[in-house]
């Protein structure tokens, strides 16, 4: 068992906290944000993640797991220490290391011992030296540390799972005793034979960009094939599934719709062509995948304006606003723009989520008018535009459905509505790679 802080409670920060203490270790979550610890305190949970609730009451009620608004007390009573705040992108596209290094500061500041400094925020090659650099320059004292990076791979809406059970784990070291220590916080992971990738620092940075980037890769070109199918009369899921069976390929994010959003691709695709370009590198595919992406919401826009070649004064109703199901997160979600787009071709929205509607009028849409179920959001509606594969979506009665519209016009961005039953309940339909089939 070992001693651990974390510090940040987002969502990268709190389920690695949480996941951390079911390995058995002694694990503090701390945030300055006293009104998210006092949350945390009560037994509420900020963000929307399955599993996450009964994960942190699990090991909060085992004495594993406790919150604090108190860092520099938990920095000092902690063996390693994890860094797990925001790191957003700026205005070119690098990643904005402000509050990372703020928190190495305080690091610095508190030093009473020796202590591993880790990385799990997303940071761009050669933060680690950076940040080695900065405590070594500010600590009021002698003790000796090392910086470690253990960049995450958390799926939003399976993160848990993900953290509990992942494909592999990723530690850049620089001495045996950090890795000997952190191989001992994974220890669950290590005796159930987890693949443990155990490098240097530069590298476990670069390995989190490059696995995000070629699957935004991979999400991008499967659109662009859509876009085809939709041209030549083929079915993007057939292809999709063909390509699948490629042991080379395989099936994994090969699903089209109206582009990736989140909190990482699109940052990190972007921070990896700033990078790129700081050190002579030029990232073309990626740069290619991140103009494909931005385009594919103008093609779901176009698809609606097909169906309905004006929409001034018409109702649009969308279902569907976090950028995937499982998760309240409205981030880069591909409904904020398609919706800006249908309000300045002089449309009226009408929207619903189960989860996200409220983020989305929180951060960015706050005059939204947004509806508490589906039906209500229907009624009266000349098109219905699906974004988000929930499955209470997937299973829509397309005969009921109809009765509450005023023209029979869907656009399935997600393609989870059987053409067959769009066919015969007499639907104008548009979806992604298999509109002509």
């Amino acid at each position: 068992m070992r001693n651990i802080c974390v510090i940040g409670t987002g969502y990268v920060g709190l389920v690695s906290g949480a996941g951390m203490a079911d390995f058995g270790n002694s694990v503090i979550c701390t945030d300055i944000d006293r009104k998210k610890i006092e949350m945390l305190q009560a037994g509420e949970i900020p963000i929307f993640e399955p599993g996450l609730k009964e994960l942190v009451d699990r090991n909060v009620n085992a004495s594993r797991l406790t919150f604090s608004a108190d860092v520099e007390s938990s920095i000092r009573d902690a063996e390693v220490i994890f860094i797990a705040v925001g790191t957003p992108m700026g205005e070119n596209g690098e990643a904005d290391l402000k509050a990372v290094e703020a928190v190495a500061k305080t690091i610095a500041k508190n030093l009473n011992g020796y202590k591993i400094i880790c990385t799990k925020s997303t940071v761009p090659v050669g933060t680690g030296a950076r940040l080695e650099a900065l405590i070594e320059q500010e600590k009021e004292s002698e003790f000796e540390f090392d910086v470690v990076s253990n960049p995450e791979f958390l799926r939003e809406g399976s993160a848990v799972k993900d953290f509990l059970i992942p494909d592999r784990v990723v530690l850049g070291v620089s001495t045996e005793r950090a890795s000997d220590i952190m191989k001992a916080v994974y220890r669950s992971l290590y005796i159930n034979e987890t693949p443990m990738v155990v490098t240097n620092v530069p590298t476990a940075e670069t390995i989190k960009y490059a696995s995000n980037a070629f699957l935004a890769v991979k999400i991008s070109f499967i659109n662009e094939m859509a876009n085809l199918a939709d041209k030549v009369g083929a079915d993007v899921h057939t292809i999709a599934r063909a390509m699948g069976l490629d042991g080379r390929i395989s099936s994994k994010f090969l699903h089209p719709g109206p582009g990736y959003g989140g909190s990482c691709f699109p940052k990190d695709t972007e921070a990896l062509v700033f990078t790129g370009a700081q050190h002579g590198v030029n990232f073309q595919v990626v740069k290619a995948a991140i103009e494909a992406n931005k385009s594919q919401r103008n093609v779901i826009l176009a698809k609606a304006k097909e169906l309905v070649p004006d929409l001034k004064g018409k109702t649009v109703a969308i279902l569907g606003l976090a950028f995937k199901a499982n998760t309240d997160d409205v981030r880069d979600t591909p409904a904020l723009e398609i919706i800006q787009g249908l309000e300045a071709a002089g449309a009226s929205v009408k929207a619903y989520d189960p989860i996200a509607a409220e983020n989305m009028k929180k951060f960015f849409l706050p005059n939204l008018d947004t509806r508490d179920s589906v039906l209500e959001t229907v009624r009266d509606a000349d098109l219905v535009i699906i974004l988000t594969p929930w499955n209470e979506l997937r299973g829509l009665g397309l005969k009921d459905l109809k009765e509450h519209l005023n023209a029979p016009n869907i656009v399935d961005a997600r393609n989870i509505l059987s053409v067959e039953q769009l066919k015969e309940f007499g639907y104008n339909y548009r979806n992604v790679g298999r509109s002509n089939i």
